[in-house]
């Protein structure tokens, strides 16, 4: 066993060797809970559970943090303006909403999708305002380093020095001179700064500003500023140094750059792998609500079940780009339903298996009989996409047995495909109980129809296996003849 990760830091593909052996350490930023989920984060939650599933599969024991950012510009915004007349009255908007109540509100709304979902549950779930006093630390750590230093005027803000660490910018090998100024002061303030890239670290109190939104601290009150948030949440709950920071692509720059940055300036080592996911696009356009090409996890779960958005958004290499089309649901509903239909066929045939969407028999935390092809394909940094191709080749192996009679080999390709369903966490998504049932008897009544279909084409009575197939495609069933023989499928649309 080899397992190998793409390294964002060092643009290369390498062996991954945790720190301490048998032991995972892994830091992903989670939402800024300022509105509601979109298909990005949920893309990225589900890449890194995936990540997860699989190294417990390998027998490593995962701490996973994933923060919560609830203190934010754009969450003290949206508030605000709940309290004015320009009130944004979106579906589940508060008038009069404090900040904090909005961040608590939206953070439950992600923990909903993530549930749905079957995302498990990290280790730890920090909320930047409970660890104010470890980013205090991380300041004073800064500036008695030189690498930080409050603002030129009176404001009360501190500012990391990205002149004085000469490794800025080598995550995204940028050179800092052709980078763009940090945008988190407005314009009329940038006399505050050394330099335009320098980054705020904390952010003083301003006049308008609700009093709760800010902390006491050694340069005045205020809040934190973004970036040191992950820092210093990584260090409380992984320590100095960990195994892996994650994120999606459009985290790199700034906030992971800044991230490594003011972590390795105040001495730490930090993350030793940085992996990041692609980007969700719709019909090979960045989604954009201004274009109105966007669809939220709520809108795809309006139109597919949870198993079936879970396949969807997790089906790709997790560095690739994730296209949607207007079919790609249907497409992962066919995948998702020719899977289940083996389920369903081999829980009537082999005593004592699972049904379809019951719990796998072997778990990531446990093991469970995956096929060697899968565990190459997910040991060569999460090969999803080959991963998936091994499961449904062990399908219709499994279907291919049935129909022989192989009652021993079809419980063989049914622990290996719940086995593999288990590790990419669609096992964790099942179909309501009054779903799961009418599924179930369907799959009795169209297997019996297809039996009956097999007698007559064994006998030549092509008529009768006609009429069969007939009243089947009337009913919405979908009947394709294979050399594993006849399997089924619901009409799409």
């Amino acid at each position: 066993m080899t397992l190998r990760f793409y390294d964002t830091a060092s643009a290369e593909v390498r062996d991954f060797v945790p720190l301490i052996p048998g032991k995972v350490s892994l830091y992903y930023c989670g939402a800024t809970v300022q509105g509601m989920p979109h298909v990005g984060h949920i893309r990225s939650a589900i890449a890194f559970d995936q990540l997860t599933r699989w190294l417990q599969y390998r027998g490593f024991r995962v701490t996973a943090v994933r923060n919560i950012t609830d203190i934010d510009d754009k969450i003290l915004a949206k508030s605000a303006s709940s309290f004015g007349p320009d009130f944004d009255d979106e579906p589940g908007a508060v008038r009069d909403e404090e900040w904090w109540a909005l961040a608590y509100r939206y953070e439950q709304e992600f923990l909903k999708a993530y549930d749905t979902l079957g995302v498990s549950r990290p280790t730890y779930e920090p909320r930047a305002t409970g660890h104010i006093p470890e980013m205090h630390t991380l300041i004073q750590q800064l500036i008695d380093r030189g690498h930080a230093y409050l603002a030129l005027d009176d404001s009360g803000d501190v500012y990391f020095d990205v002149r004085s660490w000469d490794k800025y910018g080598s995550l995204t090998r940028q050179n800092i001179d052709d980078m763009q100024g940090a945008a988190d002061v407005e314009p009329q303030f940038s006399n505050r700064k050394k330099d335009p890239r320098d980054f705020a670290l904390w952010k003083g109190y301003k006049e308008g500003e609700p009093a709760t939104a800010s902390w006491a601290s050694p340069w005045g009150a205020g809040r934190p500023g973004w970036h040191l948030e992950c820092s210093a949440m990584a260090g409380k709950y992984l320590g100095a140094e960990f195994d892996i920071h994650g994120g999606g692509l459009d985290l790199r720059f700034p906030h992971h750059e800044n991230e490594m940055a003011q972590s390795q300036a105040a001495g730490h080592g930090f993350a030793n792998f940085w992996m990041h996911n692609g980007m969700v696009t719709y019909g090979g356009e960045k989604m954009s609500k201004s274009v109105g090409n966007t669809v939220s996890p709520g809108e795809m779960l309006e139109q597919a079940p949870p198993r079936v958005v879970r396949y969807y958004l997790g089906q790709a290499q997790y560095r690739s780009v994730l296209d949607y089309q207007p079919t790609s649901l249907q497409e992962a509903a066919a995948a998702v339903e020719r899977i289940d239909g083996f389920i369903a066929r081999a829980a009537r045939a082999v005593p004592g298996a699972p049904e379809t969407g019951a719990p796998a028999t072997g778990t990531p935390a446990t093991g469970g009989a995956v096929p060697d092809g899968f565990a190459a394909a997910m040991d060569d940094d999460l090969n999803v996409p080959q991963a998936l191709a091994v499961l449904h080749d062990t399908v219709r192996a499994g279907n291919t047995a049935l129909t022989a009679g192989d009652l021993d080999a079809a419980r063989r390709a049914l622990a290996s495909v719940t086995g593999m369903l288990a590790v990419l966490g669609l096992n964790d998504t099942p179909a309501p109980a009054a779903d799961q049932q009418s599924t179930t008897a369907l799959g009795v009544l169209v297997e019996a129809q297809l039996a009956a279909r097999a007698a007559a084409r064994a006998n030549k009575d092509w008529s009768a296996s006609d009429a069969i197939r007939d009243t089947l495609a009337a009913a919405g069933v979908v009947v394709e003849d294979g050399t594993d023989g006849a399997s089924w499928s619901l009409k799409r649309g």
